[in-house]
């Protein structure tokens, strides 16, 4: 079987043995229509909510919150059908980048298209570090305090453009999430993510979920605040698979169902390899692309061999987590260390050593070897031959599965 893997922006081509592969994962097919007539109908029929030309109606600001450049959300094509209706009205924009950093030029492109240059003096990136920008909102249940940047709390209207699909510890990714960690400050983001470590947030969790709780008291804090919610949900080849809109927890609960449909991915059974893939833009850093390996192990037999590909084109990303890991002799070491304290980032550096702890990590990315090395992972530079050699390890009987987008596909094992 001749099998080409996503690699950044290139394919990366190897040959397994028919009878060696259980199977090639991608997103489940759906059927696609036109995205703007998807979009279009969206905002037709709102969700608990006004029209979208009635919210736009009155007096005062109107601010966007848009995702950063390690989402997919086709954020340009909506602005884009939206362009004709903002004439005339006052509009500002925030990338809600939580921790990470501003975007770079390529990104902003990537972000809003053509309309860059329209807009670039209403631009603002979020920097959760900037405590001068942050207005205190109170706490939730939680105990999580809720700074957030003040764009968001002193504009008139917002509109969120998001998009919705599985995430590893908030359930889903999309709506409140904005907000938290969307455009909150450093702060709020470490309690909220502390969470995480947890046992409870996992990937399609909501209920019980503290992660998603503490992002829906977020929301309360806001709760006079005329919001209006654009949520999509992508397929597998980033195209437009459904939309909704409307009220910000309505258009979100909606677009799950839909995102269920494209990410929940059934397989007959786990492997003795896994080859998880961070696909671009996923493949950012390392920081990101941990997605992959949190998916993958989903589908990995305990003792298997785990080969997370990522281009990692930026580096390691938030570098707390890989600190931690680096200066750890063992994974347990690592987890004890969190357990004593928790930081930002260490959720990741926890999930990681978790893994660790019962599987083998290897990984294709473009990091050098020794950060490679430092974070628990078997560095390997030609991926034919690192599958060839896990098989070869795992032995004759032994099977590999390719999770072709594994920081949004959830593998089902069948029953």
């Amino acid at each position: 079987m001749r099998i080409e893997v996503p690699y950044g922006k290139r394919t990366v081509e190897i040959r397994v043995d028919d009878g060696r592969v259980l199977g090639v994962v991608h997103p489940n097919q759906v059927s696609t229509g036109d995205p703007e007539q998807t979009i279009a109908r969206a905002l037709a029929k709102p969700l608990g909510s006004p029209t979208f030309q009635e919210f736009l109606s009155g007096d005062g600001d109107v601010l966007f919150i848009v995702n950063d450049g390690t989402r997919p959300t086709p954020t340009a094509q909506v602005l884009g059908m939206l362009a004709p209706m903002l004439e005339g009205v006052a509009v500002r924009f925030i990338v809600a980048t939580g921790v990470h950093r501003a975007p770079t030029r390529e990104e902003y492109d990537f972000i809003f298209g053509p309309l860059y240059e329209r807009w670039a003096d209403r631009i603002f990136a979020h920097d959760a570090r900037r405590d001068e920008d942050m207005v205190y909102l109170g706490s939730s249940k939680n105990g999580t305090e809720m700074w957030v940047n003040r764009l968001g709390v002193e504009a008139s209207r917002i509109v969120v453009i998001g998009s919705v699909e599985p995430h590893y510890f908030g359930g889903y990714t999309g709506g409140r999430k904005a907000f938290l960690p969307g455009i909150a400050s450093y702060r709020t983001i470490e309690q909220n993510h502390r969470h995480a470590v947890r046992p409870e947030p996992r990937a399609l969790l909501l209920e019980g979920n503290p992660v998603h709780e503490d992002m829906i008291d977020a929301l309360r804090t806001v709760k006079d605040k005329r919001i209006f919610s654009i949520q999509t949900v992508l397929d597998a080849e980033r195209r437009i698979y459904a939309a909704t809109a409307g009220d910000i927890h309505e258009s979100f609960y909606a677009a799950i169902e839909a995102a269920n449909e494209v990410f929940c991915v059934s397989v007959p059974e786990k492997a003795d390899v896994v080859v998880s893939v961070a696909p671009f833009p996923m493949d950012v850093d390392l920081y990101q692309s941990q997605k992959a390996l949190d998916n993958g192990k989903l589908a990995l037999k305990d003792g298997g061999i785990l080969i997370m590909v990522s281009q990692c084109r930026t580096g390691l990303g938030e570098r707390s987590f890989f600190e931690l890991l680096s200066s750890s002799e063992t994974p347990q070491a690592a987890l004890d260390r969190i357990a004593a304290g928790y930081k930002l980032g260490w959720h990741k550096a926890a999930k990681m050593a978790e893994i660790a702890l019962w599987a083998h990590m290897w990984a294709m990315t473009d990091l050098p070897e020794g950060e490679v090395s430092a974070a628990f992972m078997r560095p390997v530079k030609d991926l034919q031959a690192a599958v060839d050699e896990a098989l070869d390890e795992k032995g004759p009987e032994a099977r590999v599965l390719f999770l072709m987008d594994g920081c949004i596909t959830v593998p089902m094992i069948a029953n």
